[in-house]
């Protein structure tokens, strides 16, 4: 029997997705740490393979099992290159050259894409009135933090924000196409455990090819660190908290997750890079914020009941 989406988070999923936007903000500082030192494909793919290796660990000690027929790991394969192949890597690239803060501000972007993907390919998370209004506030916010300098020369800089944005776009794509698992019956721990192990099937032999990480200096021990938090904290445990929030709320819900982001990657990138947002960043960050607070519907609600009290 299909279980139904919830519209609504019970208190239980807020919490888990209160702590999902925890571990993806330090990615968004892990990263920032690691570019300094080591290649985009070597980063991500070291990433999702170390990722991968912890989870499968964990399976094999917990008595748990992947399904092994083709079917499944071709909708792992799918799944791997939308949520972590096309986006780690336009993400880690866009942050050679803007700041992690920016980067994540960008990134909350993902349910404003999610409502357009979901109505046209959903029949339980339809675009409404409060939605719509969401879209246009969220994509004004965008066009604000981006700035007027995309209109006269498209620059690197620009470039590395369109980059994050397309991430934004292909998370969006992974999270309506990564509800089909929970009709299959795969657990959360499989799914999140068979698409980190499909992505580093893609990604391992790519960084091996372009990057040559036998030629690059030993990074230093930061940067290590930093690799292993992006890998297991950033990865692998939130990607099990991320399959299981998406099986009851919706990927509409779970992608809200991506405006509590940029408060956990702000506060580390200022506080331990040294990083500073400009005004539009934060007016744009508003705009973005009376989007997602229409898309979720609930203040209206609210304040429609509290009228009729």
């Amino acid at each position: 029997m299909k279980t139904p989406i919830n519209k609504s988070m019970t208190a239980f999923e807020w919490g888990m997705l209160v702590f999902l936007s925890i571990l993806w903000g330090g990615s968004f500082f892990f990263n920032g740490v690691a570019v300094k030192e080591l290649p985009t494909i070597t980063i991500v793919a070291c990433r999702v393979a170390l990722a991968a290796m912890f989870l499968l660990i964990f399976m094999r000690l917990t008595g748990n099992k992947i399904p092994m027929n083709k079917t499944t790991w071709m909708d792992f394969m799918v799944m791997g290159a939308l949520n972590n192949v096309v986006p780690f890597t336009l993400i880690v690239w866009g942050q050679f050259y803007i700041a992690s803060g920016v980067a994540s501000i960008l990134n909350a972007t993902t349910p404003l894409f999610t409502v357009l993907v979901a109505h046209g390919f959903t029949t339980d998370e339809k675009m409404t009135a409060n939605r719509l209004m969401g879209v246009i506030s969220g994509l004004i916010g965008v066009a604000i933090m981006i700035g007027g300098d995309a209109l006269n020369a498209l620059s690197t800089n620009i470039v590395a924000q369109l980059a994050c944005l397309g991430a934004a776009l292909s998370y969006a794509f992974a999270g309506v196409y990564g509800r089909k698992f929970r009709t299959m019956g795969i657990s959360s721990l499989s799914t999140a455990t068979g698409q980190v192990t499909a992505s580093s099937l893609l990604l391992v032999p790519l960084a091996l090819i372009v990057d040559q990480p036998w030629h690059l200096p030993m990074p230093s021990f930061m940067a290590i660190i930093a690799v292993l938090g992006i890998a297991l904290l950033s990865t692998a445990l939130a990607y099990v908290l991320y399959f299981r929030i998406l099986a009851t709320a919706g990927a509409t819900n779970l992608l809200l997750v991506t405006f509590l982001v940029p408060i956990s990657a702000i506060l580390l990138g200022s506080l331990v890079l040294g990083e500073v947002l400009r005004a539009q960043h934060v007016l744009g960050m508003v705009m973005i914020g009376a989007g997602l607070i229409a898309i979720d519907g609930r203040l209206w609600t609210w304040f429609g009941a509290f009228g009729k009290s």
